[in-house]
């Protein structure tokens, strides 16, 4: 990256905005990135009751390189206050995952399908054996499934091992029933 000149980005704080920066680096409940590049566009300014200071004074004051001090007023002057404090979001994660829809919509039928022979039902690490031997990934971990399963709620346990909620309800479950064996003895005689 080239070195730019010193003075091809001024910065120019309103009243405003060097409250609000202030408010930034007193505070101390911003993160420390947006605080320090607060610091930074504070000591840039041309109206600063000390006068500007030079960027290798403010890249030793804040133990920073002189060429973090430039992007930080260049992306001030270019882009504005907002661009300049906060990290830049980011659109794609770092890597990609490993199941998209269609992977997912496999792994939901593998699960909803029976189980390999000699199984009662489907484990982690067999679904994502099965993930792997029918070429839809070319890796992935039992956790990776995890995952996956708990974000569509599909079931591995119980009697029905489908992506969808069984047809018990509440009111369908057994029902206790007290009997002379089960009730305390205090309780029996209160009842004759």
């Amino acid at each position: 990256m080239a070195i730019s000149t010193p003075h091809q980005y001024p910065v120019h704080l309103t009243p405003e905005q060097r409250q609000r920066m202030e408010q930034i680096t007193r505070c101390g409940q911003a993160p420390a990135r947006k605080i320090r590049h607060a610091q930074v566009l504070l000591m840039s300014d041309r109206h600063r009751p000390g006068g500007r200071m030079k960027r290798t004074e403010i890249a030793e004051a804040l133990g920073m390189h002189v060429n973090t001090v430039d992007r930080i007023r260049k992306r001030f002057a270019c882009a504005g206050e907002e661009p300049a404090l906060d990290r830049k979001v980011r659109l794609t994660p770092p890597t990609p995952p490993k199941l998209d829809g269609r992977g997912e919509a496999h792994l939901v039928a593998i699960c909803c399908g029976p189980p390999p022979k000699g199984r009662t039902r489907w484990t982690l690490s067999l679904l994502a054996n099965a993930l792997v031997a029918r070429g839809i990934v070319t890796d992935i971990c039992a956790e990776t499934v995890r995952k996956t399963l708990k974000k569509t709620n599909c079931s591995l346990g119980g009697s029905s091992a489908g992506a969808s909620r069984s047809g018990t309800r509440r009111d369908s479950w057994p029902r206790w029933k007290t009997s002379s064996i089960c009730t305390p003895p205090s309780i029996r005689r209160r009842s004759r």
